[in-house]
């Protein structure tokens, strides 16, 4: 599979959503990512290697503790795939709106 079907895929579930959306408040620890959730930390831990698989973060170790950090290398190529089909659909109905306009003045004519 390539990386940006892994990365949807990894997008596709709202745990792992929420976690991204506080990392991108900030690099934070595992222990801190568990409390919003009312799931294990090896559950979490799971999601987190998802993500880490999808190379939307990484994961060092300081101390005793892992710290979680985004990667927007991974963020900005999903935006840069959305933000093509914006434009194709944007000069599609750019398109749709002149010939609309064009045939309503031919209309009124």
């Amino acid at each position: 599979m390539d990386n940006l079907s892994t990365v949807f895929a990894a997008l596709s579930d709202p745990t792992r959503r929420k976690i991204l959306d506080r990392l991108s408040r900030g690099p934070a620890i595992v222990t801190e990512l568990v409390k919003p959730f009312d799931i294990s930390q090896q559950g979490i831990s799971k999601h987190l290697a998802y993500l880490e698989r999808a190379q939307l973060i990484e994961r060092s170790k300081r101390g005793r503790e892992h710290v979680c950090t985004l990667k927007v290398d991974a963020i900005r190529a999903v935006a840069e795939w959305a933000e093509g089909y914006r434009r194709f659909w944007e000069a599609r109905l750019e398109k749709f709106s002149e010939a609309l306009e064009r045939k309503q003045k031919t209309q009124n004519s």
